[in-house]
C-alpha cells in the first residue's frame, strides 16, 4: 500500500522531528507511545497497559505491557521509557515539545515493567506529550549524547517495537515498512497490511496523476482537485477535521516585525474568508487564533484593536514558503497586502532549507508561511510563540490571549484534511488525530 507524502519525513527519530506525518509514522507505524487517543480524544492505554495517580496527582505510576519486543528481539522495558523521557527533557536534545516536560522531576524505574513519574506540581490531566512521544530503544543509543542524537546510527536504520518494521529508506524517495508478525495481541496483534510504503511526491500535479493512474493508494489533494477525483469510480475523497492552522509567523527579533503595529497591520489587511473561498475551496474556516474551534481547549478570543491608518512608506519584507510551484496562497497575500503598504518578495524553498531558516538556532527569516500542526493538549502554543521570539504562558487559555494581544502570528485559516484514496483500501478512518491513527486496521481488497 502506497501513501504519498509531500516531502521526506525529515527524521524518523521522535526526539528530533517537527514533521507532522513523520510524527504519525513514529507513533502509529514504527514505534509505540505510552498512551494513545481514541477518536473522542480520550487517552487510552497502549504501551502502558494501565496507570495510577497519587492522591495529590504529583506521581504517575505506569504499568507497561510486558509482551512488547523491539524488532531486534529484546523486550521493551521500563529503562527504555525512563531513558526516552530523560533525554527528551534535556535541553541539549532539542526535543520540540521539551517544554511540556519541564514539570517532570524524574522518571524512576521501579522494575522492568513499572515506571514512576514524579512531577513538581499537580497534573490536572494525563500529560498530552505522553501520547505523542514514541518510546525509543535505550540499548541502541548507548554512548550517544543528547547533543549528538542527529548523528545516531539508529536514525538511518531504525529498530522499532510497533506494528510495522523498518525495511528501507531511500532519501527523498520512499520509506518502506513491513508488517510485524510478532506485534502482541494486547496491542492489537499484527496489522492487516503486509507492507506500507511512504512515497515522497512533492509536486501536486504529479501526485494527482499517480493517484488517478493507480500508482498511489493515498495522496493529499488540493481542494481544487476534489471534484475531479470524485468523478473517478475507483477513487474516494476523505475529508476530515484537522488540528492544523495556516499562518504567517513573524520574526519579532528583527525589523520590520519587531514593532507590534507592523505585525498588526499585516494581520488586519488579510481577507481570511477570501482565502477560504478562493484558495482552499471551503475546506476550512477563517482563523483569528491558533486553536481551531473543533479542538479541546479552544478559547474564542476577540481580535485586538485594528491598526490605525496606512504606512507612511512601503514596508519591504521577504516571505518564506515551501514549494516550487505558483505559490497561489502567497500571491493572494501579496496582492491583498500591497494596498496596505507592504512590498513583499516571495521566496520559495525546499522543506529542509525552509526548516533550517525558521527553526535554526539563529532564526533567519522575516516572515514565513507556516502550516501549524496542533495537539489536543495545546502543547504546540509555546513552541509556536518561540518561533516568533515570544515566551507564551504555560496556561493554554492565557497563551491564546497572548497571541490575540501581541500578534506573533497572523493566522489565516484552519484546514480540513483532504485525501484522495483508492477504494481498494478498506477500514480507513481519518479524524482530528491525523491520517494514520487506524493504519493498523487498514486492509487491501483484491
Amino acid at each position: 500500500m502506497l501513501f504519498a507524502s509531500g516531502a521526506d519525513l525529515q527524521s524518523i527519530n521522535p526526539l528530533l522531528t517537527n514533521h507532522p506525518l513523520a510524527r504519525q509514522v513514529q507513533r502509529y507505524v514504527l514505534l509505540t507511545t505510552l498512551a494513545r487517543y481514541d477518536s473522542a480524544l480520550s487517552p487510552k492505554p497502549y504501551l502502558a497497559r494501565s496507570w495510577d495517580w497519587s492522591h495529590d496527582r504529583r506521581q504517575l505510576t505506569l504499568h507497561l505491557e510486558t509482551a512488547v519486543r523491539w524488532h531486534d528481539g529484546l523486550s521493551t522495558t521500563a529503562p527504555d521509557v525512563a531513558w526516552t523521557l530523560h533525554t527528551a527533557r534535556n535541553p541539549a536534545t532539542g526535543y520540540p515539545r521539551g517544554r511540556e516536560l519541564a514539570a517532570l522531576d524524574s522518571a524512576l524505574v521501579l522494575d522492568d515493567s513499572t515506571v514512576l513519574l514524579r512531577f513538581d506540581q499537580p497534573q490536572l490531566r494525563f500529560p498530552d506529550v505522553l501520547t505523542d512521544l514514541a518510546i525509543l530503544p535505550a540499548h541502541l543509543f548507548r554512548g550517544v549524547s543528547p547533543a549528538d542524537l542527529r548523528q545516531a546510527a539508529w536514525n538511518r536504520a531504525p529498530v522499532g517495537n510497533g506494528p510495522f518494521r523498518f525495511v528501507a529508506h531511500e532519501p527523498n524517495r520512499r520509506w518502506v515498512f513491513a508488517a510485524n508478525p510478532d506485534f502482541p495481541a494486547a496491542l492489537g496483534g499484527p496489522p492487516r497490511l503486509r507492507r506500507l510504503i511512504v512515497v515522497v511526491v512533492d509536486e501536486p500535479t504529479t501526485k494527482l496523476a499517480a493517484l488517478t493512474s493507480g500508482e498511489l493508494d493515498f495522496a493529499g489533494i488540493q481542494p481544487a482537485h476534489v471534484e475531479f477525483v470524485r468523478r473517478d469510480s475507483n477513487l474516494a475523497v476523505v475529508s476530515f477535521p484537522l488540528l492544523w492552522t495556516e499562518g504567517i509567523v513573524f520574526n519579532s527579533r528583527r525589523s520590520p516585525f519587531d514593532r507590534h503595529e507592523t505585525r498588526r497591520r499585516v494581520s488586519d489587511a488579510i481577507d481570511r474568508q477570501e482565502l477560504v473561498d478562493g484558495y482552499i475551496y471551503g475546506f476550512g474556516t477563517p482563523a483569528l487564533g491558533p486553536v481551531p474551534p473543533t479542538a479541546p481547549g479552544y478559547l474564542p478570543v476577540a481580535a485586538g484593536a485594528h491598526s490605525s491608518g496606512a504606512a507612511t512608506g512601503p514596508v519591504r519584507f521577504e516571505l518564506l514558503t515551501v514549494g516550487s510551484g505558483e505559490a497561489a496562497l502567497e500571491q493572494m497575500l501579496q496582492a491583498r497586502l500591497r494596498p496596505a503598504g507592504f512590498d513583499i518578495t516571495i521566496r520559495q524553498l525546499e522543506l529542509s532549507a525552509f526548516l533550517g531558516r525558521v527553526y535554526g538556532r539563529v532564526p533567519n527569516f522575516e516572515a514565513a508561511v507556516l502550516g501549524i500542526p496542533g495537539d489536543p493538549g495545546l502543547g504546540y502554543l509555546a513552541p509556536l510563540a518561540a518561533l516568533s521570539g515570544f515566551d507564551a504562558p504555560a496556561d493554554p487559555l492565557a497563551a491564546q490571549r497572548m497571541f490575540a494581544d501581541s500578534t506573533p502570528v497572523a493566522f489565516l485559516y484552519h484546514s480540513r484534511g483532504v485525501q484522495g484514496m483508492n477504494r481498494r483500501v478498506r477500514g480507513v478512518t481519518m479524524d482530528l488525530r491525523g491520517e494514520l491513527p487506524t493504519v493498523h486496521d487498514w486492509w487491501v481488497a483484491h
